[in-house]
């Protein structure tokens, strides 16, 4: 241990000091001063015992300037960064802690790589990395070029009402509000209702720029099915209209200025007018969207608008249909949303058995089977249909025996499935979970219960003997 090393003392060592003095001078008591020092009267002892020896220069750590006995060999760390730098500058510690281990038989810690990393300037941490400028990109040339498309859900009528969302299209080249729709929550169907308003009033855009919603992007990796698209992507395929997805926020910035704009101001409008609903909203929108675009439209380098108008063959009713492929049973039946379709038998319909059909799924709750886009005749057959009570006939016996159905189809899982559209309303996959059993789960046990529940009534079933 150098000397220069030895007479180095911290501040806790040299307080340690003035006190063990304190007890050489007959000043303190060995007992006080170490309760004064926190430690035990034992090592305090020995603390006066090594101070008597060795003066002050005994009281420093006499660890300090030894090697730890865990620290790693110099000749290992130099090798793990050589190897770093020669292979895998820009591996990530984790990363390159595998590497290490599996092609060079080198196992260190993960934070212990890490630390090595970032002394040697081979990492740098999130936290000290330079922030991701984000600089602004020049507007679109014409209006219709870029369509820039979101949901903001907010509290539109304050407390008046509960909280919806408004779908808020924006033109990239002039900033222009091109459709406003309130609406209860983000779906493929809202989103279809507003797009087809917007396509209508004013023609097909060349591109919607929106963000990764489900609605917009399948953000399943692993998804083996389907042509890629969602519905509606799908939808706007066929209108040879391209979607791009942001990968931030900030990348749609004039969408998102533009929904802090109508959390203020709308707000307000909303009030001052007394609107309160949803409908009403929607009715307002187009005489805001006019005031709106006076005050803060911008002028678009060229005056060419690029929107197309709709073609005669574009049926915009059926582009904005949920698709669902079902193959056709033996006996001419589909099962979609648990309701079984029992097809007319015909010719046409024959040619379908074995083979796939699309049920379309339109936005008011029709349902089409379609073969290669010709409609074919169906009858249903919903396995959820309910016991209508009103209608049972006088005699006692079948009315008890349709109130067991009924107590069995209480416990029954009557929900759709999850994987088709919930329209404007809640989405589906937020339901809370349920006791109830699917129609399969149904088996004697829930049959026994429901009798020994209609047994207890015994007095109202039977009557009571006078």
């Amino acid at each position: 241990m150098a000397i220069h090393d030895a007479g180095m003392f911290t501040v806790k060592e040299i307080n340690r000091l003035k006190i063990l003095q304190d007890v050489i001078d007959r000043n303190l008591r060995p007992g006080q001063a170490a309760e004064i020092l926190g430690i035990t009267p034992r090592h305090c002892s020995r603390l006066l015992k090594r101070y008597r020896q060795s003066g002050p220069l005994g009281m420093n750590n006499q660890s300090r300037g030894r090697t730890g006995n865990r620290q790693l060999p110099a000749s290992l760390t130099e090798l793990a960064l050589n190897i770093i730098r020669e292979r895998y500058a820009d591996f990530g510690p984790t990363l390159a802690r595998e590497k290490l281990a599996e092609n060079h038989g080198i196992l260190l810690g993960k934070e212990t790589l890490r630390r090595l990393m970032i002394k040697t300037g081979l990492w740098v941490p999130r936290k000290q990395r330079a922030p991701k400028i984000q600089q602004p990109r020049y507007r679109r040339a014409c209006c219709g070029e870029l369509i820039q498309i979101d949901g903001c859900d907010h509290h539109w009528f304050e407390y008046r009402a509960p909280a919806c969302t408004a779908l808020v299209y924006v033109d990239d080249a002039t900033s222009r509000l091109m459709q406003l729709r309130f609406v209860k929550s983000e779906s493929t169907f809202t989103y279809f209702e507003a797009t087809r308003g917007y396509l209508e009033k004013h023609g097909k855009p060349l591109t919607l720029y929106s963000d990764k919603a489900s609605v917009f992007r399948i953000n399943n990796k692993n998804a083996t099915g389907g042509d890629g698209y969602t519905q509606f992507g799908r939808a706007m395929h066929e209108l040879n209209i391209q979607t791009i997805c942001a990968n931030t926020s900030s990348a749609k910035g004039r969408v998102e200025r533009a929904h802090l704009t109508l959390q203020d101001r709308l707000v307000k409008e909303l009030r001052l007018r007394g609107i309160s609903s949803v409908d009403a909203a929607n009715e307002y929108a187009d005489e805001f969207m006019d005031d709106y675009n006076r005050r803060f439209a911008k002028t678009p380098r060229h005056d060419f608008d690029v929107h197309r108008p709709l073609e005669h063959d574009d049926d915009l009713a059926a582009f904005f249909t949920w698709r669902e492929p079902r193959r056709v049973s033996k006996s001419l039946t589909v099962q979609y949303d648990k309701v079984l379709y029992l097809i007319e038998d015909n010719e046409l319909s024959r040619r379908a058995i074995g083979k796939y059909i699309e049920v379309w799924h339109y936005p008011d709750g029709r349902k089409e089977l379609r073969l290669n886009g010709t409609a074919l005749p169906y009858s249903t057959y919903d396995r959820l249909s309910e016991i209508d009570q009103g209608a049972i006939v006088d005699n006692k016996r079948l009315g008890r025996t349709l109130e067991f159905i009924k107590l069995v189809q209480e416990k029954r899982d009557n929900n759709r499935s999850q994987a088709i559209p919930a329209g404007d309303g809640p989405s589906r996959r937020r339901r809370k979970t349920t006791e109830k059993k699917s129609q399969r789960s149904l088996n004697g046990d829930d049959m026994l219960a429901a009798l020994k529940a209609l047994q207890s009534r015994s007095g109202e079933i039977f009557g009571r003997r006078k």
